[in-house]
């Protein structure tokens, strides 16, 4: 495993030259010097200088290295504590950086929403992570740091105040504003391509306990928002949320790593509010049109070459400073009372906030956890509290109970 006396840097961004890539390296540049070191690289090195040059960081060192090349994405893991990855599809580019750092010790983090790729990195590569000291963390974005992190201190509150976990937890986004970006795009466009060639992988993509592993305890049937509909509970209605695939698996799964905290029965569903039935339906079925076309091959071709975002393509800036999130976590504790967690970002969701996000994981990993094993792990079950102090410092994400 690469140690601080052998690596030159902190930190190395692989992909700086992507469209979540560029935002990072500008939010990185401004953090204070002293605190961390670090790199870039890719694939493109005039694009690599062109960034370089347009940040005034003429000094910072950059690496040129193809996602399939192992030999320079070895070169590029010795140098380093952590490597972040933000070269998506995942399914596509991503597997040789995994590999490569589960076997040379190298602590990793990444932004995929893609679980059957996290499945397959997961099945091959767990035991090198755990022989070398490599902390794999997927998912450390905008999907899935909120959900993981508002469930987490969720079930901390219910235990410390009843001595029981919540048996049910409601995450239901009351407010979000922010665009797509192409890659993003790409990556939704890849999965409904792999579920075409492959029907079984549909039944995987369903499984909320897919991260899980075959002998996890948990076989609780779990709600899954397909349409709009009325929760009388809470008195509002609700329509699906395209991120629920990816979260509600990313919070099952760190329900396993934390030895079942949560409960072996818990329950977990997402959705988005609206405060009238049409609107819910209008993008329930707006959502479902959208799914319907891009599994369909000649459409996906047609959204993905003329209408979409192209990869690269995103929010701009003022976008992105002006986009936001408020996400609500539901909970009615075992002595009857309820509870309110709320998660809140100061930027648009996708790009903004996953920025930082992501480079505070980053961060997290290469100086805050030296006890860390090696192996996979989720952003509340590697990180915890430590990652969700420094969010709220200086992130602009804050995770609290509302009262």
């Amino acid at each position: 495993m690469p140690t601080s006396t052998d690596t030159q840097f902190d930190i190395l961004l692989y992909g700086a030259t992507s469209f979540v890539g560029k935002i990072m390296i500008s939010y990185l540049a401004n953090l204070p010097k002293d605190v961390f070191s670090w790199a870039i690289a890719g694939r493109d090195e005039q694009k690599l200088i062109a960034l370089k040059t347009k940040h005034n960081l003429a000094s910072l060192p950059h690496f040129v290295a193809d996602a399939s090349d192992e030999a320079a994405l070895t070169s590029l893991s010795e140098k380093t504590k952590v490597i972040i990855s933000t070269v998506g599809p995942y399914a596509l580019y991503g597997e040789t950086l995994v590999k490569v750092c589960a076997k040379t010790g190298t602590d990793y983090c990444d932004l995929t929403g893609e679980p059957q790729w996290i499945k397959a990195m997961l099945d091959k590569y767990e035991g090198d992570a755990k022989a070398s000291g490599a902390r794999i963390i997927n998912s450390a974005g905008f999907d899935s740091i909120p959900s993981d992190l508002g469930v987490n201190l969720s079930q901390h509150l219910a235990i410390e105040k009843t001595g029981q976990p919540a048996a049910h937890i409601k995450m239901r986004v009351r407010k979000i504003k922010g665009g797509a970006s192409g890659g993003t795009i790409a990556s939704m466009l890849n999965v409904m391509k792999e579920v075409g060639e492959n029907p079984e992988l549909r039944k995987m993509l369903v499984n909320p306990y897919i991260l899980c592993g075959a002998d996890n305890p948990f076989h609780v049937r779990q709600k899954n928002h397909k349409s709009a509909e009325f929760d009388k509970e809470l008195g509002i209605w609700t329509m699906p949320f395209v991120m629920a695939a990816i979260n509600e698996r990313i919070v099952h799964r760190s329900n396993l790593l934390l030895n079942a905290k949560y409960g072996k029965a818990f329950k977990y569903d997402e959705a988005m509010s609206s405060k009238t039935a049409s609107t819910a339906w209008i993008t329930t079925l707006g959502l479902g049109a959208f799914v319907g076309a891009a599994s369909f091959s000649p459409l996906r071709h047609l959204l993905a070459n003329y209408i979409l975002p192209k990869p690269g393509e995103g929010p701009s800036p003022s976008e992105q400073e002006n986009g936001m999130y408020d996400m609500r976590f539901y909970a009615t504790l075992s002595n009857g009372e309820k509870q309110v967690v709320q998660v809140t970002g100061d930027r648009d969701p996708g790009y903004g906030s996953t920025a930082k996000m992501l480079s505070q994981v980053a961060l997290c990993l290469s100086q805050d956890v030296p006890e860390l094993e090696g192996g996979f792990w989720t952003p509340a079950a590697g990180l915890g509290d430590k990652l969700m102090e420094r969010l709220k410092l200086h992130a602009g994400v804050v995770v609290s109970e509302m009262h």
